[in-house]
């Protein structure tokens, strides 16, 4: 891969309180696809990419915060960068299903290089999640220099 020309699915696997919780969030309220799963793990169609939760409470911690743009941003989150259109219908559903919002649905650095539609979300284990897109998908690796 060269200078991002062929994106490849990247793999995470993050610890959880338990299965039943994490499929009913990552299937019902995110509409992601269950792969392989067994009592202790479950993976997921992530919007293309592959996420493993592995049952492990004792490892599931809430991340401390940077500010970011005036919000406290979760430090150890993950997520997935969607077409402008997708990223507003996301943020219709998840506001329409009651999913409660870490940081609410906003445009982050307006005006500026890089600006961004975001959202973050908790999953049932306390694992963050970011939702964003790029009105110009040109600016994602834009550094404002």
């Amino acid at each position: 891969m060269k200078n991002g020309t062929s994106l490849s699915p990247f793999h995470l696997a993050i610890p959880v309180n338990g299965i039943v919780e994490t499929e009913r969030f990552y299937v019902d309220t995110l509409g992601c696809r269950v792969g392989r799963k067994s009592d202790r793990w479950i993976d997921f169609d992530f919007f293309g990419h592959q996420v493993s939760a592995h049952v492990r409470p004792e490892a599931v911690s809430r991340a401390p915060t940077n500010p970011v743009d005036g919000e406290a941003v979760p430090v150890r989150h993950f997520g997935v960068v969607l077409p402008w259109h997708d990223w507003h219908e996301l943020s219709g559903r998840l506001r329409e299903s009651g999913c409660g919002f870490l940081i609410e649905p906003c445009i982050r650095f307006a005006g500026q290089v890089g600006e961004q539609a975001t959202l973050f979300i908790l999953d049932p284990s306390g694992n963050a999640l970011e939702f964003k897109s790029f009105r110009d998908p040109q600016q994602l690796f834009a550094s404002g220099d």
